[in-house]
């Protein structure tokens, strides 16, 4: 009797273990054969980015005695074609936003890494207004640090609002020449 419930008992077991390594198998051919995972799925393909080259600029800079000028080149990084296409509609105010804005720095300013790193974040803000995107200024990024410290780790905030990825991914210099 005991030899027979044994052989139950084995068999019980060879058949289970049959049946997860057949279960296991099947799942993972079909992500094989294009089943895909599910963080696969969300994930949206990669296409390569747009590459927008401005025309040189040369501006006067806001130093005391107005002699000092900067030759600035700058290439817009975007999303895609169809936001290139967009952004050549509005470059005429684009130059134009883009030329105050660097007609304000002083050379001591944009001799600096930050300054040009400040410089980027307000072209690449000047080039999204048309388009009806948004880049946050400093000031509005810190305050929203000092919120989110404040709040610290509270279960109970709400979800973070989601906001629309801007086309205009980069602004990146070509050349920066100050005199």
């Amino acid at each position: 009797m005991l030899i027979i419930i044994i052989g139950v008992v084995l068999a019980v077991l060879v058949i289970g273990g049959g049946a997860a390594a057949w279960f296991m198998t099947r799942s993972h051919g079909e992500e094989e054969e294009g089943g895909a995972a599910p963080a696969a799925r969300k994930e949206a393909p990669k296409v390569a980015p747009t590459f927008l080259p401005l025309e040189n600029m040369v501006v006067n800079l806001a130093d005391p005695g107005g002699d000092r000028f900067a030759q600035i080149g700058i290439t817009l990084e975007l999303e895609d074609a169809k936001t290139a296409e967009q952004v050549k509609l509005y470059l005429p105010s684009i130059r134009s936003g883009i030329l105050m804005l660097v007609s304000q720095r002083t050379s001591a300013e944009l001799l600096l890494r930050e300054g040009k790193e400040k410089l980027a974040t307000d072209i690449r803000r000047e080039v999204s207004r048309p388009l009806g995107y948004s880049v946050p200024t400093e000031r509005e990024r810190e305050r929203a640090r000092a919120e989110a410290e404040q709040d610290g780790d509270a279960e109970d905030r709400p979800a973070r609002k989601r906001v629309e990825r801007n086309p205009v991914q980069r602004v990146l210099f070509s050349n920066f020449i100050i005199q």
